[in-house]
């Protein structure tokens, strides 16, 4: 698996750290959004579903909580998958 992959194409029930966001991408509220749910560089996530036919939301850990982001938004979080 690359070392570097976006949150966006983690394989389900992968865990990873978030190495970088590219917030030039993202809007202010969804910026906004992503700092208040506490995504930011050396977090841990994990995918935990996607949406059918590889549209709408994923399900995503962070924490303790579950929070569903848009793909766009995924694909702006570059993450590095943990070793097993």
């Amino acid at each position: 698996m690359a070392s570097h992959i976006s949150l966006e194409t983690l394989p389900r029930r992968c865990q990873a750290t978030v190495e970088t966001i590219e917030w030039n991408r993202l809007g202010a509220p969804e910026a906004r959004r992503l700092r208040e749910l506490g995504f930011d560089e050396g977090v841990g996530v994990e995918v935990l579903h996607r949406a059918t036919l590889g549209q709408g939301p994923i399900a995503c850990r962070i924490g303790r909580m579950t929070v569903a982001l848009r793909r766009a938004v995924a694909a702006s979080i570059h993450v590095a998958p943990l070793a097993h």
